[in-house]
């Protein structure tokens, strides 16, 4: 979803570095992935079609903060049914 960002702390040797990706329109996300010792970070359309990709050294990576965008429907939050919770009945 536009606006959803990844922020990756990388360790530079004497200091770190922080880079963001960020989903800049309408459709797109923010996809991570670790392989073979890379951090892969991809801003990915609808489609799937990867728009720019950011890699770094696993190894260098000190972290990585994954920050959504707040969710104004509640359709995407799983495990709710919209009924509060009940009490135990007085006995």
């Amino acid at each position: 979803m536009k606006g959803d960002r990844v922020e990756i702390v990388v360790d530079a040797g004497d200091t770190t570095r922080t880079y963001e990706v960020v989903a800049g329109r309408a459709g797109r996300r923010v996809e991570t992935a670790v392989r073979r010792g890379v951090v892969e970070v991809s801003e990915v359309t609808r489609t799937g079609v990867v728009v720019r990709t950011a890699r770094f050294m696993a190894n260098r990576v000190l972290a990585l903060v994954e920050q959504p965008v707040p969710r104004e429907n509640g359709s995407e939050i799983s495990g709710r049914t919209g009924h509060p919770l009940r009490e135990d009945p007085e006995t």
